[in-house]
This record gives structure tokens, C-alpha cells and sequence, in this order.
């Protein structure tokens, strides 16, 4: 079966993107000195005018490893110089790995693999164990929907939740999605999946992220959910697209999979749980769309998939705000209101949920909601805030 794009650091190391190519890349290469093929391609970089920025910091990480290690004394009674030196050997650029991020220019030092994802989880314990926190680096995420689901994607990401990842978008960053997605607007018109991947190999090279440039369709479903090379496919799916088809069809795969589907709708901090991995015959959307299908669905028009995701959400339990602003979309609005605090609180439910499932705990399929305004309210009569009028 061919996938949308080869995965993983060890095919991205075998090769620099052309200066053509760099614009449109979103995997960093990893260059190991030690190795004669790698420094002749770092020595290239360095003379070839595309190096802008060497980021050099790695006796700080390495003080920091030490420090993890043993917080009690971290030199094992040696003085900082020394014990760094020790730990780098005599070759100090060849420990650890260069990451060329060829969108950036930037050429970035970084420990190895293990020891890397040590020292950067490391004020995860122990709420996340180190044993836990293995566990989740070796499981696979999807996320289709990269507005809200960006979020998720690099909340999860910075927490250690997943060490693959598939991402789904067929969309470009617009102006519009500013006030919910973290980009600056020199990255307008950058597809969102190339956006997304970028964010999360800059936190963490050693990442293993796919992108499916043109979003889940009918012809890339099976892709999105295919076990790769590594014959694994996905441990959880994150479902955050405003398309019948897609949500639906994506349910149906993960349900034939027996994979959880999560799924933060950002109105009233809804979070929706579907434990297809524990209950394969559970019906899609806790049964509020009946036995619809996606064949169903696919050819809806504006009007009847309005009225379809209106049944997903549940209309009687959207705040007073979202239910005035559906009579009005396409009329005096151009799409429904989302808000940058609902998406991050949404991300923050989903990486909280997305961990906790696999782990293990038995968290059952259902419907939550994280009402803000419930559960900080105003008061009846609020005095006059300090400075009013002035």
C-alpha cells in the first residue's frame, strides 16, 4: 500500500531537501558527525548560504541531563566543566545529533534520542512516571481537523503524548484563524498540516509525523488508518473536522479498528469519549445521529450539514452565544464563533483524556463538559470595576 509521505528520522537523515524543496519540508534531517556521509552534509550546509542560525546549547542540555539524573549531586563530585566534558568525550560535536530544520535555516545540537526525551519530560514526574512516559512515546496518534485539533496535536506533543503521529488537513492558514491558531502571518497560506508538523518537530526532532496534505478522503481513509512500515497502526484518533463525511467515515474506520475516538467540540468544553476500542459495536455519536452512515452523508448540502452536526453537537446544550450565532452564519457571520481560551482549554481536555486512555485507565464513552462559565460565574450584581469611567 503506498502512504502519502515517507515516515520516520531514519528516512529523513539520508538526505538534505533541495533549496526548491525546503519551502514545502516540515521533517527535520538528523545529522550524526560521528558519521562521514553526515558531516560531509553539515559541511555543505555550512558553506552553502542556506545555514542561517547554528544553535549550539548542548553543555547546557548535558548539565541538565546530569541534574536528572542524580538531583542530589548531579557532578558525582566533580566540578560542572569536568563532568560535562566527560559525559561529551573528545569530540563534542559528534554526541547527539544536529537537526536541520531547512524551513528555518536553523542547524540545532541536541542529545540523543533517550536522553533527549529524559531531560525534556523530566518535570512531567511523576505524574507521569518514566515507565508511563516510555509507554506513551511508543504509541501512535491521528488527528484530522488541525484548527482546533493543531492544539491537541502540539499540546500532546509538549507532554509527551505520542511519539507518531498521522495529521489531516486539506486547509491553508488564513487570517481568520489567527485568533485560535498559534502561527504568525508571515506563515499565511502555509497548509495547516505542514504548520502543525513544523510546531511539533520543533519541540521534539525525534518525532515521527505523517501529513496528509489533501485532509481524509475517500481515496486516502485507508492510508490514514494503514499500520505503515512498522504494520502498527493507530493507538488513539483525535476527530476535530467540520465535514459529515469525514467525521463520520472516520468513526466507522476507528470503530472496524477498535480505536478510541476523541473529540472537543470548544462550546461549553464539551468533550466527547468513544471507547470503539472497548465496545466495537457501540453506536457513532453516543446514538444522536441514529444509524446514519457515511454514504449517507456525502453529499449533503450547506443547510442538511448544518442540521446534521447540529445533532452531533447537540443543539439543546450549546451555550446562548453559539445558538444566536448559527441563525446568523452565512447571514451577518461567515462561519460559527470559536474563541482562542476554548480551543486551548479543548486541548488541554484532550491531551488530559488522550493520556490517561492509554494508559490504561477504564475511562468509559461519554459526554463531559467543562463549562466555564458554570464553573466560574459571575456575580448577581458586580461591583464597578477598579478605574471605571476614568
Amino acid at each position: 500500500m503506498k502512504h502519502p509521505q515517507p515516515s520516520g528520522p531514519e528516512w529523513d537523515r539520508r538526505v538534505l531537501p533541495s533549496p526548491r524543496h525546503a519551502g514545502e519540508s516540515f521533517r527535520p534531517v538528523l545529522l550524526d558527525l560521528s558519521q562521514p556521509a553526515d558531516a560531509a552534509a553539515a559541511a555543505e550546509l555550512r558553506s552553502s548560504g542556506r545555514l542561517h542560525e547554528v544553535y549550539d546549547r548542548i553543555e547546557d542540555q548535558v548539565e541538565e541531563l546530569l541534574r536528572c539524573r542524580a538531583p542530589q549531586d548531579p557532578f558525582g563530585g566533580h566540578s560542572r566543566t569536568r563532568a560535562i566534558a566527560d559525559t561529551l568525550g573528545s569530540r563534542p560535536d559528534d554526541y547527539g545529533r544536529w537537526a536541520w530544520y531547512a524551513w528555518s535555516g536553523r542547524l540545532v545540537h541536541v542529545l540523543p534520542e533517550s536522553e533527549f526525551r529524559q531531560v525534556r519530560t523530566d518535570r512531567n514526574r511523576d505524574k507521569i512516571t518514566r515507565e508511563q512516559q516510555q509507554s506513551l512515546l511508543r504509541r501512535r496518534i491521528g488527528i484530522v481537523g488541525l484548527s482546533v485539533g493543531s492544539s491537541a496535536a502540539l499540546t500532546c506533543a509538549m507532554e509527551g503524548i505520542g511519539g507518531a503521529f498521522r495529521l489531516a488537513d486539506f486547509d491553508r492558514l488564513g487570517l481568520s484563524n489567527l485568533n485560535r491558531l498559534r502561527a504568525g502571518v508571515h506563515k499565511l497560506g502555509l497548509e495547516k498540516s505542514v504548520l502543525c508538523a513544523r510546531r511539533m518537530y520543533e519541540l521534539d526532532p525525534y518525532l515521527d509525523i505523517e501529513i496528509h496534505r489533501g485532509g481524509v478522503t475517500e481515496d486516502t481513509i485507508e492510508d490514514f488508518f494503514a499500520g505503515g512500515r512498522d504494520c502498527r497502526g493507530l493507538d488513539l484518533l483525535i476527530e476535530e473536522c467540520d465535514t459529515p463525511w469525514v467525521k463520520v467515515a472516520a468513526r466507522e474506520y476507528a470503530r472496524n479498528r477498535r480505536i478510541p475516538v476523541l473529540m472537543d467540540t470548544n462550546d461549553r468544553g464539551v468533550l466527547d469519549i468513544e471507547r470503539f476500542d472497548l465496545e466495537p459495536g457501540r453506536p457513532l455519536f453516543h446514538g444522536r445521529t441514529g444509524g446514519t452512515t457515511a454514504a449517507d452523508v456525502r453529499d449533503l448540502d450547506r443547510q442538511a450539514a448544518l442540521r446534521f452536526l447540529l445533532d452531533v453537537v447537540d443543539e439543546e446544550h450549546l451555550s446562548p452565544a453559539m445558538t444566536d450565532a448559527l441563525t446568523r452564519v452565512g447571514l451577518t457571520l461567515s462561519s460559527w464563533p470559536q474563541l482562542a481560551s476554548g480551543v486551548m482549554l479543548g486541548a488541554a481536555l484532550v491531551t488530559d483524556t488522550a493520556r490517561r486512555i492509554l494508559l490504561g485507565e477504564p475511562l468509559p464513552s461519554g459526554r463531559h463538559s467543562i463549562d466555564l462559565e458554570a464553573l466560574v460565574p459571575a456575580a448577581a450584581s458586580a461591583p464597578a470595576l477598579h478605574g471605571a469611567g476614568l
